[in-house]
């Protein structure tokens, strides 16, 4: 809360324009009219020079030079990479929090699988209208799962590569059900009894299983 009380407008900015991109209201190969986001984002054009290339940077968006910006465009290939990189991120992140993990890290990993495993009831009824809550709420709990690593370089790198997973999951509204869920609790076990290699194995299934579901459910 106190970052956010003291960010600035062109922050303000940068993070609404990099979710309106990951939750799919800025489309994959748009391009980006620096007039138009003006009026939308109601901030200078230099200020979202400044963002689309930060933005560019973390491959979100793509610099075309005098071209302008666009939104970096999806692709199976892709798609493959960010889910080999989160997995070997969150894999190694994982093994050491659980080595590391106190009694508030178990506090931090319990509330956030609870507000998870809510919203996947209720997207198991067919009710889809709190998706982006759903997705919150799933970066939380792996956030979660790795916050006792004790490296906040480490814990950043998996949220940049995290949220270019989330971008697929959401074009494609990936959910795969009850399997999901229980392997989410699986997690939860396995973290709770500070069992690493059963939650390696739980995470290979439950990423790669990801992966084919969202390109089952759309073309890239």
């Amino acid at each position: 809360m106190e970052e956010l009380k003291n960010e600035t407008i062109g922050d303000s900015v940068y993070r609404r324009i990099r979710a309106d991109i990951i939750f799919g209201r800025l489309k994959p190969g748009q391009k980006l009219k620096l007039d138009r986001l003006k009026e939308g984002y109601a901030t200078s054009v230099s200020t979202l020079r400044e963002i689309l290339n930060r933005l560019a940077s973390e491959g979100l968006v793509i610099a075309e030079g005098q071209r302008g910006f666009e939104v970096s465009p999806m692709s199976e290939a892709d798609l493959r990479e960010i889910a080999a990189m989160r997995l070997l991120l969150e894999t190694h992140a994982l093994e050491q929090s659980f080595s590391d993990g106190d009694i508030e890290w178990e506090g931090r990993l319990v509330s956030a699988h609870h507000k998870l495993a809510t919203m996947e009831r209720r997207m198991e009824t067919g009710d889809t209208s709190g998706s982006e809550t759903w997705k919150q709420y799933d970066w939380e709990f792996h956030q979660a799962l790795i916050s006792a690593c004790g490296s906040r370089l480490l814990m950043d790198m998996h949220a940049t590569i995290f949220d270019k997973y989330l971008r697929y999951q959401v074009m494609t509204l990936s959910y795969r059900g009850s399997i999901a869920a229980k392997e989410h609790q699986a997690l939860l076990d396995a973290a709770l009894k500070r069992d690493a290699k059963t939650a390696v194995k739980i995470l290979n299934v439950h990423i790669t299983a990801g992966v084919e579901h969202a390109l089952a459910s759309q073309e890239l």
